[in-house]
């Protein structure tokens, strides 16, 4: 059929006065262009035709998953297949009388065509990974990790590929031939494959994802992670740096993952204020009186000045207070503590609330609250959890409780001009050098 072919060109051509006998380059170039010819018109039919006609379609589709198919040009990849393989179709033809040329020909298009294939399938990939990032499946399974897998599964296939077609060997030759060089490839590539088995381990147990506040002290992470590969897991910490874990580090050391306290809608405030042990006492009537204009303690005053009251007489304890039970300052600040949080609109009703006495020390007498807000957002937590503590060493001298405070220089001073005065002499001023 060639030669056919071949004759019936030749003749052609001498028809239209071209002398074609002498040589037989002159057919076989008329081939090679109408094969380029061939290829060009076809990817032209494709690109600007049948693609150019999905794209329309997909523009106008509701849905938006197929947008990430028009982004990475998927599409416009598998195009360019189109004129490879009509080349590579053609070309032997137009070579049939050139055996060495025809069959490099068909080795460097054949390797082309795979290069364009593993091409088109990396922009698909892509899409993919593009495609659960917009529906957030990425912050549930690292999907980076994977895809960076299955491409660098893919450029090994295709280098394998490459080699077995200049060679004119079974692709089965190579990789049986990888198997002696194993020691080798794990040596290279061992932080890919510890991030692979770590990335499995990562999506099988939902330790992290995209999106979640993780601590990780070994590393000076302190902040959300933005990306998770298949090697590194990228962390943006609060101050705008930026920390690189090893995927394997997840799963070797400890780490702190906040995203169970954002999901649960509460983040724990758990500090204390320091009482001064020599300002606790009972509370006299006076001080009773006194507190039952807060609003807060009515209920538990009045509760309480019964349930005392009753329990003293059933004893007859007297007005001693050794002998009975009476108010004292700090539990009722404690109770009032609990009513203002119970009011408060920034903490969490559902969740555990504590107004605690810690183990004394010789800082004085820690009391603990113990509460969950209802805004996990950090600058909102650390206001919220100031503005309580402003109120509460606001609130200390109204029962007549003192902070713990360590002795600092102006008390120093003070002590000494009063034990200055009370020997008859004044302070001096200190003289100037």
């Amino acid at each position: 059929m060639d030669e056919r072919l071949r004759h019936q060109i030749a003749e052609w051509l001498t028809a239209i006065g071209i002398d074609a006998q002498p040589s037989e380059g002159i057919p076989t170039l008329v081939l090679i262009i109408a094969s380029l010819v061939t290829a060009l018109i076809a990817y032209i039919i494709v690109r600007r035709g049948v693609i150019r006609a999905i794209n329309v379609v997909i523009k106008r589709s509701k849905a938006s998953w197929d947008d990430s198919f028009m982004h990475f040009k998927v599409l416009e990849k598998l195009a360019l297949l189109v004129p490879a393989l009509v080349i590579n179709l053609l070309i032997p033809i137009a070579l049939s009388e050139h055996a060495l040329l025809s069959s490099v020909v068909d080795r460097l298009l054949s390797v082309a065509i795979v290069v364009l294939m593993i091409r088109a399938a990396y922009a698909s990939l892509d899409a993919a990974n593009e495609i659960a990032d917009i529906n957030l499946v990425s912050r549930r399974m690292p999907i980076k990790s994977f895809v960076q897998l299955c491409k660098l599964f893919l450029f090994f296939v295709g280098i394998i590929l490459c080699i077995s077609v200049l060679a004119n060997q079974s692709p089965v030759i190579f990789l049986s031939s990888l198997g002696v060089a194993t020691g080798l490839v794990m040596l290279v590539f061992r932080d890919t494959i510890l991030g692979f088995v770590a990335g499995i381990q990562l999506a099988a147990n939902r330790m992290v994802s995209q999106g979640d506040w993780i601590q990780m002290d070994k590393y000076g992470a302190n902040g959300s992670i933005e990306e998770i590969s298949l090697t590194t897991v990228k962390v943006r910490n609060w101050d705008n740096t930026l920390t690189m874990i090893p995927a394997y580090a997840l799963v070797q050391d400890a780490f702190k993952n906040w995203r169970g306290m954002s999901e649960s809608g509460g983040r724990r405030i758990t500090r204390s204020v320091n009482i001064d042990v020599d300002s606790i006492r009972f509370l006299t009537i006076e001080d009773i009186n006194r507190l039952e204009r807060i609003n807060l303690l009515k209920e538990y005053l009045a509760g309480m000045k019964q349930q005392l009251t009753e329990y003293n007489q059933s004893i007859e304890s007297g007005d001693d207070p050794v002998n009975g039970r009476y108010l004292t300052n700090v539990g009722t600040f404690r109770a009032y503590m609990k009513e203002y949080l119970l009011k408060s609109e920034h903490t969490r009703k559902d969740m555990t609330m504590l107004v605690r006495q810690l183990e004394p020390g010789p800082t004085g007498l820690p009391i603990q609250i113990y509460v969950f807000t209802n805004d996990t957002r950090w600058g909102f937590y650390e206001d919220i959890q100031a503005d309580l503590f402003d109120h509460v060493f606001a609130i200390l001298p109204e029962f007549g409780l003192r902070p713990f405070q360590n002795p600092t220089g102006e008390d120093m001073r003070n002590i000494n001009t009063q034990l200055l005065r009370r020997r008859g002499t004044q302070p001096t001023a200190p003289t100037q050098q």
